[in-house]
This record gives structure tokens, sequence and C-alpha cells, in this order.
């Protein structure tokens, strides 16, 4: 930074003590400069920017925002020129992806920038790929300026946001995302006002899950989310913060820590998994990441459980829930071989239905023998055997299904008094686990557990209330050497 002693300041790349002389001020006079100012856009780049040193990878943003330039140049977006030049697919078709230029930007939709002057300034996806052209917030700062949009644009027109790069048949990340579940805002959070719901907003609306996790940055949308209309969902920005992070592909959180308040997925994938006595609701909500973790369910009284932990959570999965959700790989032509697409695992399906080629299809309501278990087949797991991924997914399931069904005919003959908001009983504990079983991918999440779950909760019910217990529901060998009894009970 350089500046007169009136305190007028110009931009130059660093902060520095300013000498004054004694006898006097003088104005106009410069008494210190550390570097230059900017150097003036060509005039077909349309006020952007670009670097104001190459060689350094110093963008004319980053003279002031230095926190912002350091953690930007941490990611691939900082080198995405020399990434493609390595690629040995280089093109001009590729270009705009590598520069600055209207590409994902809200604000222009021509040729400016690299496209429009070949000049090496704007190499590398930069600030301005996002915010739009600098010139005029440079010439004249001030608040509100150049704000990017969460929005990942979930029409079928790609016009800005993260979807003009990070598309088509190599990287399809937004079309997944888009037919995914997070692709857009859950229509229950606003369905009693039409204002989303305090309790649900969190986890179910982009803006306020950025807001829930501290996020304080500006951008667009961050005021429109009073209605469904102006809601996001969650966007690619809720889990990748695009200026740099501590972890790979720039994700907020850790998809390899084990436990719910430090790992991405599990943020959000962690709410009732134990139940809620004060409430009248006896079924999980999103339990997922305690349920793999061994924090899930209800624990009969005088029963410790010691082995609550699911393989998939420990450290001989290291990528948890990804391994599964997040699969990446290409799809050739079953019969000539050729490219087809690049899976890249963001309609976060863990067992998808696919065509003759592989590909996941539209319509996800296959049978079990037509879904593939390709991520379950990876990295020596099941044996990299898709067969026998898909045998131990029927086994488990099966056996957690029947348990729970033999659960629900002893719940069945429970007192209805024992149910309710404000009821503490070993009825509604049951009738919990009896719902955490059967939800979608219990049996894969963590299927001992679970199974030991639905067991106890029959003692538990046979103890309290006289019920016969059934004897396909009685604890196993295994289930005693994963428990504790610390107060008397009998089988």
């Amino acid at each position: 930074m350089w500046r007169n002693v009136l305190g007028r300041v110009w931009r130059g790349s660093s902060l520095a003590a300013m000498l004054i002389a004694a006898s006097g001020c003088v104005d106009e006079k410069i008494v210190y400069r550390d570097g230059p100012g900017f150097v003036a856009p060509p005039a077909a780049a349309a006020n952007f920017m670009g670097y104001s040193d190459t060689t350094t990878n110093k963008t004319v943003c980053g003279n002031c925002h230095v926190t912002q330039q350091g953690k930007w140049q941490q990611t691939a977006h900082a080198d995405a020129w020399a990434t493609l030049q390595a690629s040995g697919h280089a093109g001009a078709s590729c270009e705009g992806c590598h520069t600055v230029g209207e590409e994902g930007n809200v604000v222009v939709d021509a040729n400016v920038g690299y496209k429009a002057t070949s000049d090496t300034r704007y190499h590398d996806v930069q600030c301005e790929s996002c915010h739009g052209p600098g010139l005029d917030h440079v010439t004249a700062p001030a608040r509100g300026q150049m704000l990017a949009s969460i929005h990942a644009d979930t029409g079928s027109a790609v016009t800005n946001g993260c979807a003009e790069c990070h598309s088509g048949t190599h990287h399809p990340f937004v079309e997944e995302w888009r037919a995914s579940r997070h692709g857009r805002p859950n229509d229950h959070t606003f369905a009693t006002t039409g204002e989303p719901n305090a309790s649900c907003r969190g986890c179910h609306v982009g803006q306020y899950v950025l807001a829930a996790w501290g996020v304080n940055t500006n951008y667009v949308e961050k005021n429109a989310a009073t209605n469904l209309a102006g809601s996001e969902g969650v966007t690619c920005i809720v889990c990748h913060d695009p200026h740099g992070s501590a972890f790979p592909k720039q994700t907020r959180y850790a998809v390899d820590a084990q436990d719910t308040e430090t790992n991405l997925c599990a943020k959000c994938h962690n709410r009732r998994s134990t139940p809620d006595w004060a409430g009248s609701r006896d079924e999980p909500h999103a339990p997922h990441g305690p349920l793999v973790f061994g924090d899930a369910g209800w624990w009969p009284p005088g029963v410790e459980f010691l082995e609550t932990q699911s393989t998939h959570g420990t450290a001989a999965n290291p990528r948890l829930c990804a391994s599964c959700h997040v699969q990446h790989y290409n799809v050739n032509d079953a019969v000539t071989g050729a490219f087809q697409v690049t899976v890249v695992g963001h309609r976060f399906l863990p067992i998808p239905c696919v065509d003759a080629n592989g590909a996941p299809t539209e319509d996800q309501g296959c049978a079990v023998a037509a879904r593939s278990f390709k991520g379950c087949a990876t990295g020596g797991c099941h044996g990299n055997s898709e067969i026998a991924a898909r045998s131990a997914w029927i086994s488990g399931n099966n056996d957690v299904l029947g348990l729970a069904a033999l659960l629900d005919g002893m719940i069945a003959q429970v007192p209805s008094n024992q149910f309710g908001a404000g009821k503490v009983t070993p009825g509604r504990g049951a009738k919990f686990n009896s719902s955490l079983a059967k939800g979608v991918g219990a049996a894969a999440h963590n299927p001992f557990l679970i199974k030991t779950l639905l067991r106890y909760s029959g003692v538990a019910l046979n103890q309290a209330y006289g019920i016969a217990l059934p004897p396909g529901l009685a604890p196993t060998p295994g289930d005693v050497q994963r428990v504790r009894i610390t107060t008397p009970t009998t089988h």
C-alpha cells in the first residue's frame, strides 16, 4: 500500500509503517510506497483485473484481501491453467474454465477476460471468476460490491455459478447434484407458515446451513431465504469453501473425522438419533452419523454396550460416508468400450440402480439384484467382490428386518398409556429402536449395534411388561459379549 501524508490511500502489495517528516505535512507528497498500484486492464477485458503479478500468482484483489489470497493459493483453482496444459487435452474449448472471464459469475455473459485478450494476467480461476469484474471496486471500494452467488443453477440452462464449469460428461458435479435431495430445499421445512421452520432450516436451507456453521460471508442470496422460492438447497458452497480450506477438495469439514461434530456429513446427518422423550415422535430423524459411530438408539436401563462402532465407522474405512456415497468412476459403453461419462458421486447413491453400461439411472426404484455394489467392493472391502458385498447386504438387511418384526409384535402388546409426549418408558424406547432398524441403510450403517439393540429391547419389554420374548429375539452369545449388565436381568 502507498499513501500520502493526508491519509489518501492507493492499493499496493502490503502494509508498512508510514514515516512523516518532522518539519510538518506537505499536501500530496508521497512519503512511502512498497509497490505499484494496479495496471489498468485492456478495454476488451471488460473491467476484469486478473493478476497484478503473474510470477507469484498475486491477484489485484489479493493486494488487500490478503487472507483470502493466501487460502486461494492453496486450491486447485490457483493452478488451473497449468493443470490444463499438463493434461494432454488442452484446447481453446477448455480455456474458459481455466481462466478469468464470464464463466462462474452472475455479472457478465460475454467473451471477456482471457477469452477477449489472451493476456496471461487472466490465467487460472481467480477471485473475479466468481465475484465478477473488479475495476469499479478497486477504484472506489465500498461494502456490498462484487457479491458472488451460491446458486448452483438448478434449471436446464447453465448460465452462472459453479455449474458453468463443474458440469459436462467429464465432471458432471452439478448435473448429479441437481438430481439429489441436496439439490433443493425441503418442502416440509416451509409447510406450516410458508417461512423456513426454525428447527429444520439449519440443515434444509442452504443459507441457514452456512449461518449455522458460522459462515458470515456476504453473497447475493444471503437475505432471500424468507420463503421456499428464495431458499437454496445444500449447494456446492455449503460443503465446499470456494476460498480454500484445510481439507481435501476444499470441504468445510473433514470427511474422515470420526465424530459427529467435525465430520462433514454428520454435521446434518445427526439429529434425532436417540429418543426425544419430551416430544411425541418415537422415530429417528437423520441418525446416520451417530449410528455409524455407535452412539444411536435407546439403550435399555442396566445394559451397557461395550462394542458399538460399525466397521464402516473405523479407520478401516478412512473416507467413512464418502466411501459409499461419493463414488467416482468412468462409465464406458458395454459393447464398444467407448467412454460415456464420468460418475462423480454427487447424487450420493451408495448402491445405485444402473443401466447396462453401469451408469446410475434416473429411476432409483429397482430391485437389489439390479443395483451396483461397486462402491462396496474396492480397497479390499468385501474381497473386492460386488457379489460378496450384495450378499452381505441382503443377509444383514433380512436379519435386521426379521428382528424388527419380532420386536414390533411385542410392542403391539405394550399398554397404550406407555406412549405419548413426556413418557419415559421401555415401550417408547423399543419403538424408537424398531424404527431406527427399519430406516434406509440401517443394516449397512451398523448391523451389529442394530441387532443388539433390538434383542435387548425385547428383553426390556419382557421385564417391564411380562410380554413373552420370542425365541428368535433372545440375545445371542455374540450379543452377550458386546454388553455389560449393570443391574440384574433375566433372558
